[in-house]
């Protein structure tokens, strides 16, 4: 009779352990899927301590509360610079008056040509609100030992004429300045699109 009695409380117990689990388990804000790769947790790719095209020192924690996506390139590449800045802009465009709480953010890998006149002209053709960053070569080359970033002047026929061999990816941070997601060149715009909407739904 008591070995019953026990039996019965041990599984009474273990029912509501099991409720308070789904409890737990239903109240715990859900973490994102990304469509980009998950970086959550990563330890690179943490600041910026550079100076923008209107000659003010900057750091990620400028930009609190929004949504930051950072990339590397430089005014004169061909393709995947305007590319990815032309899709930025239009991530921006697509979440409407949220598109004001998203950043982006362009680091020229070229600081000798890309003068800040060259930036902010440059960037007026994308998003006024882009914000350009530049720096010493020292400068940008911590910069891009942090941010795992390879770049490499490639020299052309002339002196000025060379160009730049450079990663392509997106760094996607949310409004604490976490970094969370790493976009390739190509990712498209839903899918960046998809991430920042993610990312800006999300409480802290």
């Amino acid at each position: 009779m008591y070995r019953r009695f026990a039996l019965k409380k041990i599984a009474n117990n273990a029912l509501l352990i099991g409720a308070a689990g789904l409890f737990v388990a239903g109240c715990s804000p859900r973490a994102p899927k990304f469509q980009g790769v998950d970086v959550t947790g990563a330890d690179y790719a943490r600041d910026l301590p550079l100076t923008d095209q209107n000659g003010r020192p900057r750091s990620l924690k400028d930009f609190a509360g929004k949504v930051v996506v950072v990339f590397f390139g430089y005014t004169q590449c061909p393709d995947v610079c305007p590319t990815t800045l032309g899709e930025l802009a239009e991530v921006k465009r697509s979440l409407g008056a949220d598109g004001d709480r998203v950043q982006g953010v362009f680091v020229t890998v070229d600081p000798e040509r890309d003068t800040p006149e060259v930036l902010k002209a440059y960037l007026a053709n994308f998003d006024p609100s882009f914000i350009a960053l530049r720096g010493t070569p020292e400068q940008l080359a911590a910069v891009a030992k942090d941010f795992k970033i390879y770049f490499k002047r490639v020299e052309g026929s002339t002196p000025t004429s060379y160009t730049m061999d450079h990663s392509a990816g997106s760094y996607v941070y949310d409004t604490q300045g976490r970094l969370r997601v790493y976009h390739r060149y190509g990712s498209g715009v839903q899918a960046l699109a998809a991430d920042v909407r993610a990312l800006l739904g999300q409480a802290g």
